[in-house]
């Protein structure tokens, strides 16, 4: 039986179809690079906003590839992949903080881009320094979210995933990934209106 060329239009770009996990269980080194080159930046933005420290974040975003590639063999043909990523990535990062005992942050460091408006060439360095100067403060007041709530938010706004993925990777009931999402949003808020000069 042929495997149609694309997926229909109603079905999420991220479902690996059989002949593409077949690749992909093979070893097919093209079709790694493929899969990483269109999900690497998503993860090292997702693993930076929790992390706060590029550096971290690029080492843990390799690991992560390493690790699904190491057990894509759990990984069920017709299922979309990047909620299976994320919990390799979740597991991943935890499993890290638990090596490292605590973990490292420098805003020097944080030069990535963190999810919101990336300034222009058109801009005058005025602009780009409060852009980037907002960014750190929303950054910074990321990292004083306790780690659930800061995962929840990062995953509901910046990695604009349904509340439904969010409660089945952190573990939670739907009503918990809710709440936390809901309280992420007033703390956030009240660490930003406390940076206000």
């Amino acid at each position: 039986m042929d495997v149609p060329a694309s997926l229909p239009a109603d079905v999420p770009a991220d479902v690996i179809g059989a002949e593409q996990h077949a690749l992909l269980l093979a070893g097919d080194e093209q079709a790694w690079f493929q899969l990483i080159q269109e999900h690497e930046g998503r993860m090292y933005g997702y693993l930076y906003r929790l992390e706060g420290n590029s550096e971290n974040a690029l080492d843990l975003t390799q690991e992560v590839f390493y690790r699904a590639w190491r057990s894509f063999g759990t990984f069920q043909p017709g299922q979309r992949f990047l909620p299976w990523l994320y919990a390799v990535a979740r597991n991943t990062q935890i499993e890290s903080h638990r090596r490292k005992q605590h973990a490292r942050f420098s805003l020097d460091q944080a030069q990535e881009e963190i999810g919101f408006e990336v300034p222009s060439e058109a801009r005058t360095p005025v602009q780009a320094a409060e852009s980037s100067d907002a960014q750190d403060r929303v950054q910074r007041a990321l990292m004083q979210l306790p780690e659930d709530y800061r995962e929840a938010v990062v995953l509901r706004f910046m990695e604009d995933l349904p509340y439904e993925e969010i409660a089945q990777l952190q573990g939670v009931a739907l009503g918990t990934a809710k709440s936390r999402v809901y309280r992420a949003k007033e703390q956030l808020a009240e660490l930003l209106a406390g940076q206000v000069n």
